[in-house]
């Protein structure tokens, strides 16, 4: 007992330290691992002496891999494939020649610049090209972006990483064993593929079925993460270096099943998630010694900023190509990509291994990775939001309350748009057909407040309530007035005489029936209106507000606009008007452009 309680003392020290370094990082909003290694370097042998990883011995193995299996699960259960289809093939691209590209540019970068042995570049190379959803997750949580490419993000970061490590070990069998042949290296990486990956689904069918079946919400948290444990074993024992690919299977198999108390499960594992991260990050700042890093020094600077500027972009654009990705929004996957729990993970990891075998250049490794893990996340924490709004991926927050034909209709053509669209209707068969588009869709009744905050209100920049029952729809327009203070109110009136109670309330209305008779009337006596019909299939309208001030005071003709683009209606100081070549712009005008969808968000650059 006596021997014990220096090292329950001192991993008790790490949690303490790791709550501490959580709590400052959401006052300041610094992403928590900046903290989190520098407590580890403070209390390690370098500075105050405190925390020695090497006490842990064997146990420090133990640590880590535990920590991997929790992390992984955690960000696997939270992947929810029903969004992944838009982003499919650029998920599959990403996480095959993505980490091949990043893999061997790596390790031709670290090995030109910082000069370290080719065997310790390639390795370096496997585990860095791993993201991790541990640090992916809380910077799309800061800033919210076009879910097709937060969800992009996401399934990387959970995808890459069981392959990143299963690299990272063919990497070092080589080193350990330089004789080998090509096809054994080449077996070896695929039969450790094909077991995860069955593995995990074996086990993660079976964790969902007894979940359904035999265990309460009591025991629903300590069965789930023994089964993540009990996946790992199995594989592990079926065949080395299989187990973490497995663990990642198998949670994404549990997220997407219908499984009762899922989301106390998630939250559970979220808690866990936080606990290991906090364990490992301090435990790798402790092991570093100074001396390695300023042996490494501006090489290992320029190795990561090559990692960032040059190779995370190469291995995005040419993973992406062909795909839905706009040219913005693979600007932006391409400066995220910091580096997480499981490159630190792994780093330590090996770095024992190689110790143990007295291979050299195990403390070049730790080094390299540990800047590479500050700066990647230092910069592309900090200037994510900057980048977004740059780059106009974040979306406007669009919850919409009816999934009928007008409803869904509209989340598709918001979805295609890039908005951030959430559905709700009371019917699942609804909810599932709007899944099926990748829209996200909660069942449940509008009209409850627990449901519109789960839905998202509270971010939601407009709301549109279009339901078949008109009174559904004025309630629900109601309480997201009354309630949430929100402004931005569109209603579906299904009966024209009820159109007055919805504008008496300043609620935007429209009746289906009487536009439609309006519009038909309209082009019985003015056909051309037909055109501007059909413009809407092809084609778009914005109304953007002016904020530029290189246009302000100048003429409407003055204005380069693209082609197939045309400034039809302004909202000044005195109202709507119909502009004509001499109007000026001023600053604040709402400008609505009317035209061909690409040459319309063309001109809206113009005034935003």
């Amino acid at each position: 007992m006596e021997q014990a309680t220096p090292l329950l003392l001192t991993l008790i020290l790490v949690l303490a330290a790791g709550v501490v370094a959580q709590v400052l990082s959401e006052k300041s909003r610094i992403p928590s691992i900046v903290f989190l290694l520098t407590v580890g370097m403070i209390l390690g042998p370098e500075v105050a002496g405190i925390l020695d990883p090497n006490q842990f011995g064997v146990g420090l193995e133990v640590i880590v891999t535990l920590s991997v299996i929790i992390v992984v699960f955690e960000g696997g259960i939270n992947l929810d494939l029903h969004y992944l289809k838009v982003v499919s093939k650029s998920i599959m691209k990403l996480i095959t020649l993505g980490v091949f590209i990043t893999f061997i540019f790596s390790a031709i970068a670290a090995y030109s610049i910082v000069a370290i042995p080719w065997q310790m570049a390639l390795l370096f190379g496997a585990i860095i090209a791993a993201t991790g959803p541990t640090v992916i997750s809380p910077i799309m949580k800061q800033v919210k972006v076009r879910r097709r490419v937060s969800t992009l993000l996401e399934a990387e970061g959970v995808l890459n990483d069981p392959i990143s490590i299963i690299l990272a070990a063919v990497v070092f069998m080589a080193i350990i064993s330089p004789n080998a042949p090509l096809e054994q290296v080449l077996f070896w990486f695929g039969s450790r593929a094909g077991v995860g990956i069955l593995t995990g689904i074996t086990c993660g069918a079976i964790t969902a079925f007894t979940l359904k079946r035999l265990v309460t919400k009591r025991h629903a948290h300590i069965f789930t993460i023994t089964m993540a444990l009990v996946t790992f074993a199995v594989a592990e024992l079926m065949i080395s270096e299989s187990g973490i690919l497995a663990v990642a299977i198998a949670a994404i198999t549990v997220g997407n099943s219908e499984i009762p108390h899922k989301e106390s499960i998630k939250e559970f594992k979220g808690d866990l998630a936080f606990i290991v991260l906090s364990v490992v990050f301090i435990l790798l700042a402790a092991m570093l010694r100074f001396d390695d890093i300023f042996t490494i020094g501006l090489g290992g600077v320029l190795t990561a900023l090559s990692l960032m500027l040059i190779i995370r972009p190469a291995a995005v654009f040419i993973s992406t190509q062909g795909s839905t990705l706009t040219q913005n929004e693979k600007i932006f996957v391409s400066g995220i990509g910091p580096k997480g729990v499981v490159p630190a993970s792994m780093a330590m990891y090996f770095a024992i291994k190689l110790g143990k075998l007295g291979v050299s250049g195990s403390e070049a490794i730790m080094g390299l990775i540990f800047i590479t893990i500050v700066l990647t996340i230092l910069i592309q924490g900090t200037y994510a939001r900057y980048l977004a709004k740059k780059l106009e991926v974040i979306p406007m927050g669009i919850l919409i309350v009816g999934s009928g034909g007008v409803g869904l209709l509209l989340a598709e053509r918001l979805e295609k748009r890039g908005e951030d669209v959430t559905l709700i209707d009371t019917k699942e068969s609804n909810c599932k057909r709007a899944m099926q588009f990748g829209i996200k869709a909660i069942v449940g009744d509008g009209g409850d407040t627990n449901m519109l905050k789960k839905a998202g209100i509270e971010r939601a920049k407009f709301l549109v309530a279009a339901t078949d029952k008109d009174d559904t729809n004025l309630l629900v327009c109601q309480i997201s007035k009354s309630r949430f203070g929100l402004e931005n109110l569109v209603a579906l009136v299904n009966n024209p005489e009820n159109l007055q109670a919805f504008e008496d309330l300043g609620i935007k209305a429209m009746s289906p029936v009487l536009s439609t008779a309006v519009t038909l009337e309209d082009m019985i006596k003015r056909p051309e209106l037909f055109s501007l019909m059909e413009m809407g299939r092809g084609g778009d309208i914005i109304e953007v507000v002016v904020s530029n001030p290189k246009i302000i005071g100048k003429k409407i003709s003055e204005l380069k606009l693209p082609k197939d683009s045309l400034i039809v209606l302004i909202k000044g100081k005195e109202g709507y008007f119909v502009p004509h070549g001499d109007a000026i712009v001023q600053m604040g005008d709402s400008v609505t452009i009317l035209g061909g969808e690409r040459a319309v968000r063309e001109a809206v650059k113009l005034f935003d």
